[in-house]
């Protein structure tokens, strides 16, 4: 009876559609992070984590769709180092967050899918203009948001670990620029 149940519970959830009932991921760690961390003085060091976890996640799916999407070299040469090099952040950010205590979001929030869909719906140079752009604008935001956790983080490992990352973040964000000059000028 218990197994039918089971069954039935999942059937019946795989014919949602993918936004019903689903609680935005980045808002979901949040949400359980300030059940965690109510007291204590970490409250900006998981933002931070939840803030980066959606950020890297985004740069590797954008990474990959502009990997089959786009036309110039540039572009294709910057999609494969933002999965190379986002995809490690990525995975060294789950692990520290796991030892940390900290929930970081297993999906890419409504927003940063917002984003892809919107990447997705364009191509050809118009598409290379839009994805260059966009890397830019984020490794801007990404830059800052790194630079503040390595200086004002209480949590010593979070702010160790986003110094580290923080010149491979300013050199995404010089190949997004150069990147950018190519697509506007084949625009």
């Amino acid at each position: 009876m218990l197994l039918a149940g089971v069954f039935l519970l999942s059937v019946s959830s795989c014919g949602r559609k993918e936004n019903d009932n689903r609680e935005d991921a980045k808002e979901e760690a949040k949400d359980e992070n300030k059940e965690k961390f109510e007291d204590t003085d970490l409250k900006a060091d998981w933002k931070f984590a939840v803030d980066a976890a959606d950020a890297g996640m985004l740069e590797v799916e954008l990474g990959k769709l502009a990997q089959t999407k786009a036309v110039s070299p540039e572009i294709k040469n910057l999609a494969q180092t933002m999965v190379t090099d986002h995809g490690k952040a990525n995975e060294e950010l789950k692990n520290l967050a796991a030892q940390k205590n900290i929930s970081i979001p297993a999906a890419l929030s409504d927003k940063s899918q917002r984003k892809y869909d919107d990447l997705n719906g364009k191509s050809g140079r118009e598409f290379d203009k839009a994805y260059a752009g966009a890397m830019v604008d984020d490794h801007e935001d990404v830059v800052d948001w790194f630079k503040k956790e390595s200086e004002k983080g209480n949590d010593p490992d979070l702010k160790a670990w986003a110094a580290e990352k923080i010149p491979t973040l300013e050199h995404h964000l010089q190949m997004s620029k150069q990147a950018k000059e190519v697509a506007d000028k084949n625009d």
